[in-house]
């Protein structure tokens, strides 16, 4: 194989950098890749540094030591965000979203691969410093964001289950009541989806009272696991008092309106961590 332009690596690195977030990558494996010695991979990381620099996408930061090398850390542009997160809002609000039983459709949102990579993204971003090693979700509509967020951590996904499956052999099953309905219902995790004492971030799509979190947080107690961090897309205003602590929304739900048809949402923007 032939040796690579400055400009053509600069461009391969680009790549692999945005589809292989949050991995640890060594400077000989670039050196091979483009048939290179180590000082110019190191001469092009140091272009790439301040090329994401200047685009506002993240950061890549080098890891020294023997295991050492780079990672790309995606990052969210400011007034990208706050655009995106408002647009949210206002489609989340339209009328002809509201279900009967004071439900919003939005299955549409997340079954759109772009929306939900964006969403993954910001959640991630949140969370980068945490050390995880899981992202955790529950079944169903949870499991998009779930995934985009893993994807942009660079950790593995896993999800519970509310009913046990004896396709995935032995596993940890546990009640919980639900926050918002005040019924018993049960979850299920099948032994080998998590290791003894992890770091897990958990994530879901929707939260009213907190019922559903606080059992995958007891759940995560039959691991051992430490839960680093909690994120949700939507969170309602009421009630004021949730059943747990320390949590991160990117939107409020403030009123759904049944009579008159109408749904208030608004962005929690200026409380998220990366842009204080």
């Amino acid at each position: 194989m032939g040796k690579f332009k400055r400009n053509e690596r600069i461009a391969g690195l680009m790549y692999i950098f945005t589809n292989r977030p949050n991995e640890i990558l060594t400077y000989n494996y670039f050196s091979k890749l483009f048939n290179v010695k180590k000082p110019s991979i190191s001469g092009d990381i140091g272009i790439m540094k301040e090329l994401v620099k200047k685009l506002d996408i993240g950061v890549i930061e080098t890891i020294p030591g023997a295991n050492g090398g780079v990672r790309f850390i995606p990052g969210n542009n400011k007034e990208e965000t706050k655009k995106f997160l408002d647009y949210l809002c206002s489609e989340l609000s339209k009328k002809e979203r509201l279900i009967p039983g004071g439900f919003i459709y939005m299955m549409d949102l997340l079954n759109n691969p772009q929306i939900v990579k964006k969403i993954g993204m910001i959640l991630a971003d949140e969370f980068i410093d945490r050390d995880i090693d899981y992202v955790v979700t529950i079944e169903t509509k949870g499991i998009p964001i779930g995934l985009m967020t893993a994807e942009f951590l660079g950790v593995p996904l896993v999800i519970i289950r509310k009913n046990m499956r004896i396709t995935e052999g032995t596993a940890v099953n546990i009640n919980y009541i639900s926050g918002s309905t005040k019924t018993i219902q049960t979850m299920s995790l099948s032994k080998r989806a998590l290791k003894e004492g992890a770091n897990v971030l958990i994530v879901d799509d929707f939260m009213r009272a907190g019922g559903t979190i606080k059992g995958i947080k007891e759940m995560m107690g039959e691991f051992n696991a430490q839960v680093k961090g909690i994120g949700v897309l939507i969170t309602t205003l009421e009630p004021e008092e949730k059943l747990i602590k320390g949590y991160k929304a990117l939107l409020k739900l403030e009123k759904v309106d049944e009579v008159d048809g109408e749904i208030s949402m608004s962005s929690n923007f200026e409380l998220l961590r990366q842009f204080k």
